[in-house]
């Protein structure tokens, strides 16, 4: 007569190499999560000049994101407290020269009508990178990998 199952042995194995898997996959996390950063930070910087522009169009004023490239920070207007980017994220400002206030510091505008001054945030870490455009006719804010 034959039992069903499985053996202690067998079981044992199994286990060994589930603990094996799991052991490796915080390895795995640890690879993906600059880049997630990196998209997380890119899609707040987005997120950000997409404010600017719903505040210009809503208050019926111009509304500017002021980037400092060496303090990695970003903030809405003079008054907007400043969003810090991971000191691991480089960033790139590339913007009107009107809108230049230093070799760091510059920002992007937006006017009442949806418009913009139009420009680019460039955010890279390591061998990746996004960008985050602004259409200057319609104001539009995208995220290219």
């Amino acid at each position: 007569m034959t039992q069903k199952g499985f053996t202690l042995v067998e079981l044992l194995v199994v286990l060994v190499i589930l603990g094996l898997l799991l052991s490796l996959a915080p390895a795995a996390f640890d690879r993906a999560l600059p880049g997630l950063q990196l998209k997380e930070a890119a899609r707040d910087v987005a997120a950000a000049l997409r404010q600017a522009r719903g505040l210009a169009v809503r208050d019926n004023r111009e509304a500017v994101l002021i980037f400092d490239t060496e303090a990695r920070t970003y903030r809405v207007g003079e008054t907007g407290g400043p969003r810090q980017l991971d000191p691991d994220i480089e960033i790139t400002l590339l913007t009107a020269e009107s809108e230049l206030t230093d070799e760091f510091t510059g920002g992007m505008r937006f006017f009442p009508d949806g418009t913009s001054t139009g420009g680019q945030v460039k955010l890279t870490r390591g061998t990746r990178d996004y960008a985050v455009r602004v259409d200057w006719l319609t104001g539009r804010v995208e995220i290219v990998e």
